[in-house]
């Protein structure tokens, strides 16, 4: 059987205009590497904004990964305009379909669409809606039309107990320069990679859309596995952890910072402020960590409330401390603009900022966007948000929810908006003299 996987290049969405790279798509990379277990012929094809007619008919199974909402409209426009077998199967799955299945599987006129990490299904899907008849009846985790028209749900699906039963992402279907990087390593020139150690993220922050809330970590031994498979195929230095929250538990992280010590690689990941502490950063520098990138968010406390981020200001300067003290680089990500941002507000963060700028080697400066699967989106009405898919006026732009450069109003009247743009435009001189644009 032959199967393409679509995905969006999400960095041409991400860095408008700008032909930046950003980390691999890891869903289509890891079903890839199990249908190909499977004895199966696959491909993966990237559709961008000049490439969305495609010539398909060649397969006989298609599924579209729906990475972003913001990547939906271009997606879309390349299942209506692309070319497919009359028997084609396709299936549709990804980060938008998890949380708007229906909505999903209608505009794409599909056979059939999984809701969350699927390799443990792709297998099935692709035997039942090739030779077996398009029958997924107790397939857990899908969306599929039944003969009435009727949208028909499958049971629950449970989370894999041990990921580490995975393959390897299939890096060998992209080619080499989306795999291997040399500016994307904590502003050095390393030849480095990205890898995921660990799936979802159990904290309840209001404006991040996390794909699953319980976390599951691979063992050190895979870890070490992957990063050798790296250093043989590609020659990496280094490599960046993509996770949405690698340093959680302590334990984990110290099992694999001790397994690959000794591959001499530079590394970096992300975290919360309040899931680090100075021995695991002293253990984490010893094993070839040079960055950690914590989310901040913001140094008013009343926002970080809001934001249900669980932190204070007290936590955010005792991470980064602890972080210059483990001879680490800190960089923060700062969203600006989140619903009650004021003049005040944009000054706490100010000031945290200067406070700890000796001890900070980036800031990210991002503008509030309500991004669809996060509670904010969610529930509108509550958050003051305008502009939603499921509210009046809905233009069907699903583009505009990008995180870089959104310059698009999302709540609040004339004076109140007036009063961000101005703080955002203090905040933003402030990050780009500090740190640069």
């Amino acid at each position: 059987m032959r199967v393409v996987l679509l995905y969006p290049e999400v960095y041409d969405m991400a860095r408008y205009k700008e032909a930046r790279k950003e980390f691999p798509p890891f869903g289509v990379l890891y079903l890839a590497a199990v249908i190909e277990q499977g004895g199966h012929e696959v491909v993966i094809e990237a559709v961008t904004p000049s490439r969305t007619r495609l010539e398909l008919s060649g397969f006989d199974a298609v599924g579209f990964s729906l990475a972003s909402s913001a990547t939906y409209g271009l997606m879309l426009t390349a299942r209506r305009t692309s070319t497919f077998a009359d028997h084609a199967l396709i299936m549709v799955g990804g980060v938008h379909a998890n949380f708007y299945p229906i909505e999903s599987l209608t505009d794409f006129a599909a056979h059939v669409v999984a809701d969350g990490e699927s390799e443990e299904i792709i297998l099935q899907l692709l035997d039942r809606g090739v030779d077996g008849g398009r029958d997924f009846t107790g397939i857990p985790g899908i969306y599929c039309p039944n003969g009435d028209g009727q949208i028909v749900q499958g049971p629950s699906r449970v989370l894999m107990r041990n990921i580490d039963e995975l393959p390897l992402p299939a890096r060998h279907l992209l080619p080499r320069e989306h795999v291997v990087l040399s500016d994307r390593l904590a502003g050095t020139d390393t030849t480095m990679a990205h890898v995921m150690f660990s799936r979802g993220c159990p904290f309840p922050c209001t404006y991040c859309a996390a794909a699953q809330s319980r976390l599951q970590y691979r063992g050190a031994a895979s870890a070490r596995r992957e990063l050798i498979h790296l250093i043989d195929a590609y020659g990496i230095e280094g490599f960046a952890i993509v996770d949405d929250n690698f340093i959680v538990h302590k334990g984990k992280v110290g099992e694999i910072c001790e397994a690959i010590a000794d591959l001499k690689l530079r590394w970096s990941a992300l975290s919360r402020v309040d899931t680090v502490d100075g021995p695991l950063l002293k253990k984490m520098a010893a094993s070839g960590c040079i960055e950690v990138k914590y989310g901040m968010e913001s140094g008013s406390e009343l926002l970080l409330t809001a934001m249900r981020k669980r932190i204070t200001r007290a936590q955010i300067r005792d991470a980064i401390l602890a972080t210059a003290d483990a001879g680490i680089g800190a960089k923060v990500f700062v969203i600006h603009g989140y619903p009650g941002e004021t003049e005040q507000t944009t000054d706490e963060t100010l000031s945290l900022l200067e406070e700890l700028a000796p001890n900070l080697s980036r800031v990210a400066l991002f503008r509030f966007v309500p991004l669809p699967g996060t509670q904010v989106y969610a529930d509108p009405d509550k958050y003051g948000i305008s502009g939603t898919h499921q509210q009046p006026g809905w233009d069907g732009d699903w583009s505009r929810f990008h995180i870089h450069h959104n310059t698009l109003r999302w709540w609040g009247d004339d004076n109140q908006w007036a009063e961000v743009e101005s703080s955002y435009l203090r905040l933003r001189t402030f990050v780009d003299a500090t740190w640069g644009p």
